[in-house]
């Protein structure tokens, strides 16, 4: 065992790499050990040299880890590298997507505050903002995402944040991130982007003009349906008071769980690569399928936002929505006579996954709601895994061919 810290070669110096690189490289220190992969540190204290040491970690006076809860040193290397990715000076993870939206609100914005929140988002987004923000106080309203008129006229003097999830989930609409920047912008309000169909690999919001970038990082970061995290990154200052209300109120990230998203990220863009392949594919086949009324892809021309989509992405993603012919039973039936794909709702597993969104991860919403979002009954959606192309399409044949 080495006795000393010896700084220099024992880590990689990633001045100028490239986003391969850091995707497999960034944020890990290695420790005397001299260990390759990263460490996953199971502690949930730390000791300290002696009573005068712990006073000054806890006063901040000194950096290093005090509680798990606080910082945690594969939890810092899972942060640093999402920051590294997208271009941001820090990122801050948290127990799931869903945790790290209410981390993000709850640091930034108080009662009284006006939200915007774009409608094209997940179904439990609406639902905390309806069911718990508002009543604290917090003032929300749903602006369509891609009229950029709309969030303008929908500003208010107490406008302090615009949320938008592009591609939205599950119809793939987008939103000109750099022309809704300027608008909050001009406003005094921030962008805050849900980047999680994209990831870094695709999509780089920061680099748009957008303030925030948030994950679910359940989602692709993982890439194998294996466990839940969230993460938001920004500025050094925004992520701060984010920071603060997770060491304070406590949703936030496990060792093991980051460790298992530090695998998930050195596969990331070779996996996002294939998933784009296959489901561009997918998508071209579903539109030539007679029980199909239409299909939501952003990579086909077809798609009323493709060249935004070309602009500001450098692939389409790997989910692929449709409407079937016939209503809520006929795509319950298309779902039900498929063998292989699994009925889930999770998305960004090298599996592919199918899934009703009007009766599961929108099922909570009003019907109006669904409607104004989009989400009619006979849709179904597809988050195209890493299986074989043909095997998917076979499969969702044979699901069709019940209709």
């Amino acid at each position: 065992m080495t006795q000393e810290w010896q700084a220099g070669r024992l880590d990689s110096d990633l001045d100028g790499a490239g986003f391969d690189t850091l995707a497999v490289r960034a944020g890990q220190r290695r420790s005397p050990e001299g260990e390759h992969g990263e460490a996953l540190f199971m502690t949930s204290s730390y000791v300290f040299r002696s009573a005068a040491d712990a006073a000054a970690r806890f006063a901040g006076e000194q950096p290093g880890n005090v509680y798990s809860r606080y910082t945690n040193p594969t939890v810092r290397t899972f942060e640093e590298r999402i920051a590294a990715l997208e271009g941001a000076e820090q990122a801050v993870a948290a127990a799931s997507g869903m945790g790290a939206i209410l981390a993000m609100v709850m640091s930034l914005c108080s009662a009284g505050d006006h939200v915007l929140v774009s409608r094209s988002v997940f179904g439990s987004t609406i639902s905390l903002f309806d069911k718990y923000f508002k009543r604290f106080g917090l003032e929300v309203d749903y602006p369509p995402l891609a009229d950029l008129d709309a969030w303008a006229a929908a500003c208010k003097p107490n406008t302090k944040l615009f949320i938008v999830e592009s591609p939205s989930n599950p119809l793939a609409e987008l939103v000109d991130i750099a022309a809704l920047a300027e608008i909050a912008h001009a406003k005094g309000a921030l962008l805050a982007v849900d980047n999680c169909f994209c990831t870094p690999v695709l999509q780089k919001p920061l680099a748009l003009g957008a303030d925030i970038v948030i994950h679910s990082a359940t989602k692709y970061i993982d890439g194998q349906g294996r466990c839940l995290g969230g993460v938001v990154a920004g500025s050094a200052k925004l992520m701060q008071e984010v920071v603060g209300f997770l060491r304070t109120a406590g949703p936030t990230l496990s060792p093991f769980n980051a460790w298992l998203f530090l695998k998930g990220l050195e596969t990331l863009k070779v996996r996002m690569l294939a998933h784009c392949a296959s489901a561009q594919a997918l998508a071209e086949w579903l539109e030539q399928q007679p029980q199909v009324a239409r299909v939501y892809y952003s990579g086909l021309p077809s798609h009323p936002q493709h060249e935004l989509a070309k602009r500001q992405q450098s692939g389409f993603g790997a989910v692929v929505s449709f409407e079937v012919k016939g209503d809520k039973a006929a795509a319950w039936r298309v779902i039900d006579n498929t063998r292989m794909i699994s009925i889930t709702t999770n998305l960004g597993d090298t599996k592919t996954t199918i899934a009703h969104p009007a009766s599961t991860s929108h099922g909570r919403l009003t019907p109006q709601a669904r409607a104004a979002a989009g989400i009619s009954d006979s849709l179904v959606r597809v988050a195209v895994g890493l299986e074989e192309l043909d095997d998917i399409k076979a499969d969702l044949a044979r699901g069709l061919a019940a209709l």
